[in-house]
């Protein structure tokens, strides 16, 4: 065989194995910045005439395994056909999503927040026109053993109407994988508790037994194509 051609099997089979660890290691992971939704949300304090104020969260964020840690992006907006007026918003959470921080906002005195919360930041949004929006960067922890829920209520620059509140609304998995490098989790769906019998999430998704079988595919077909060449040469050594 010409150095040539077996120069092209070598190249063959270098490009099926890189192409095969290109699919075994490529994880889909969600950014938490995708379309919002109103889930969860209701009109509380009526609102000043022709405004229609409503809260909007992504309907997928990702966390973390190793770091717990998740961001996502939280938006308010009028609907209705006059400026709202002086409003503000508060980034709130619970049980085992944990507010961090929230870009442009002061955090909430433990005093003053909702019952059951655990965090929360308060964002001056000013006035918004009507059609306009306003969308604020959030960073949480997500403890992934438990169930945790965001709450976003929009109030009145004194605080003493809420006009819209979204939540307290779950974030969750129903499949949790806590091997994999992050876990994705919906809006509105209650997460999967704690399996018995430790602090560790069930093991499910690519697991490490699953890693040493797709290493050992590569390999076969590696040998395979080699084999092949192989057989080929004899038969033509032979002829």
């Amino acid at each position: 065989m010409s150095s040539r051609r077996r120069a092209g099997i070598m190249g063959s089979l270098v490009t099926a194995s890189f192409s095969a660890v290109l699919i075994l290691s490529c994880p889909a992971v969600a950014d938490g910045h995708g379309p919002g939704s109103d889930k969860g949300g209701k009109e509380l304090d009526p609102a000043p005439a022709g405004v229609r104020l409503r809260t909007l969260l992504p309907e997928r964020i990702s966390v973390d395994n190793s770091s717990k840690k998740t961001t996502l992006t939280a938006t308010v907006k009028n609907e209705g056909s006059k400026d709202s007026g002086a409003i503000k918003l508060w980034v709130t959470g619970f049980d085992a999503l944990r507010i961090t921080g929230v870009q442009g906002c002061s955090p909430i005195a433990e005093k003053d927040l909702p019952k059951g919360s655990n965090s929360g930041f308060s964002c001056p949004v000013g006035s918004l026109a009507a059609g306009k929006s306003k969308s604020y960067a959030v960073q949480a922890t997500y403890d992934l053993s438990k169930a945790g829920k965001i709450c976003l209520p929009v109030k009145s620059e004194d605080g003493k109407a809420t006009f819209w509140q979204q939540g307290p609304v779950p974030f969750g998995t129903t499949n949790p994988s806590p091997n994999a490098p992050a876990t994705p989790l919906l809006l509105g769906t209650d997460n999967k508790p704690v399996a018995p019998g430790g602090d560790e999430l069930p093991k499910t998704g690519v697991g490490r037994e699953v890693l040493p079988l797709g290493a050992a595919g590569v390999a076969l077909i590696a040998v395979g194509a080699a084999g092949v060449w192989w057989s080929q040469r004899r038969r033509r050594q032979e002829a």
